[in-house]
């Protein structure tokens, strides 16, 4: 197939060109600004456009395909001539469906937990020898790119809620039709789609209410919202908590029947996350015995829960957490799990919902362990999504946390940080952006 990606330089977009080109399809793509990592991937896979832009000469008749990504607008000139030429025209999952309609399908949804649970089955289906091909949101350890599409009999979709194209406002997850779901919990997120808690829950609802009478959705037992939701499935249900564990010496243990287990992850969300992948795993035949003694050496993914490899004695985590859920979840993890140590922990507001002066109220009492609790808003980021700078007393008092640091440039951060640099603290990093490019390794390694 001749194949052409408009906005190639996306996390999964890029990912998804290599992999089709490696397949043996005539992949070009054009993007008006691309980032590593995904400039050098493009460029070390002869994908890399000639020039950067949008042009109408990309797009010709004897194309077979257009792929769509979210970066582009739907005035895009690309698009527009691909419409008038009546090339098919596909966002990812859309692309990804026709790819897989006649595989099983197995769809990690949710608004928390989703790229890590899609790896630990990976993680597992991989040491137990399955052939699968998969769609993740990040590079995983292992496995080469985040997309894989083969002759396999079985795919792995991590399911995520957000729009699919510029021009197709339907959840990505609607296009996937799984035969196996696992829905994580739900929790207000992506404040400029869905503009209400309705709107956002909405979704879910549709998700899975046209769930196949012959799938199966397995669903986290503590979720209200999933609990009433639940009733409009009509499909098997299983349900899956905490387990039980134990922590000796900063190591968190699970035992089945008689065997313990240690294991490289830790904190409750990821453990829920454990136990729903467990529960995806004995669908797909695998025992629980063979679960645990692949899981146990699974060391989970990029910025979730990652540790910073310091030179010195001093502990430190990176994690993309920015949604109220995620950031409560992860700072209770990280206390709990060093509970003799002070917990600094900082949070970048980064995401269109955390810098909407309207969402803040959500992030109520969500740092409330911290001991220290920094809260970092990037003057270039806020200019940058034109958004108004946000007072410091209105944080204060929607995380209503009057001892809240709020600070706004790298300088500031630097110099916050410093002064807590000892071993009897641990640092807890958390955004899905870049925290204006601070190098936390060499300020916290020397």
């Amino acid at each position: 197939m001749d194949i052409h990606f408009i906005a190639i330089g996306g996390a999964v977009m890029h990912n998804l060109a290599i992999c089709l080109k490696n397949l043996g399809h005539n992949v070009t793509g054009s993007d008006d600004v691309i980032f590593d990592p995904s400039k050098s991937n493009l460029e070390k896979n002869g994908l890399l456009p000639n020039k950067i832009g949008f042009y109408e000469e990309n797009i010709s008749q004897n194309l077979d395909a257009v792929i769509l990504g979210m970066h582009a607008k739907p005035n895009n000139i690309e698009l527009k001539k691909a419409q008038k030429l009546n090339i098919p025209i596909y966002s990812f999952p859309q692309f990804i469906y026709e790819q897989s309609k006649d595989k099983k399908r197995v769809v990690i949804a949710g608004s928390h937990g989703k790229t890590t649970t899609t790896a630990m089955i990976m993680h597992v289906l991989k040491e137990n020898n399955f052939e699968f091909d998969y769609l993740v949101g990040s590079s995983l350890a292992g496995f080469e790119l985040s997309v894989k599409l083969t002759k396999a009999p079985l795919i792995i979709l991590e399911g995520d809620e957000y729009l699919s194209s510029p021009i197709d406002r339907t959840s990505k997850f609607h296009f996937y039709k799984p035969d196996i779901t696992m829905v994580t919990g739900i929790a207000w997120d992506h404040v400029n789609v869905f503009p209400t808690w309705g709107s956002y829950v909405q979704t879910f609802d549709t998700y899975l209410s046209n769930l196949s009478k012959d799938a199966t959705a397995i669903l986290y037992q503590n979720d209200a919202t999933l609990q009433a939701l639940k009733t409009h499935c009509a499909c098997k249900i299983l349900e899956y908590n905490t387990p039980n564990y134990t922590i000796k010496n900063g190591i968190t243990f699970l035992k089945d029947d008689s065997q313990e287990y240690a294991l490289a992850i830790f904190g409750k969300h990821n453990l829920e996350n454990l136990e729903g992948a467990r529960l995806v795993c004995n669908e797909l035949g695998i025992s629980n015995s063979d679960f645990y003694k692949a899981i146990s050496t699974f060391k989970g993914t990029a910025r979730r829960l990652e540790k910073i490899d310091l030179n010195n004695d001093i502990i430190a985590f990176r994690d993309f957490a920015h949604s109220p859920s995620k950031l409560e979840a992860t700072i209770n993890s990280v206390k709990e799990q060093y509970p003799n140590k002070k917990l600094i922990a900082c949070m970048e507001l980064h995401t269109f919902s955390s810098t909407d002066a309207t969402f803040l109220s959500e992030y109520k009492n969500t740092m409330q362990k911290a001991d220290t609790a920094i809260i970092y808003m990037s003057e270039k980021a806020f200019a940058i999504k034109q958004k108004q700078e946000i007072a410091d007393k209105v944080i204060k008092q929607n995380f209503n946390r009057n001892d809240i640091k709020t600070l706004r440039t790298p300088q500031e951060l630097e110099k916050e940080l410093v002064q807590y640099k000892n071993d009897n603290n641990v640092f807890l990093l958390m955004s899905s952006g870049s925290f204006d490019g601070l190098d936390f390794k060499e300020l916290l390694g020397n």
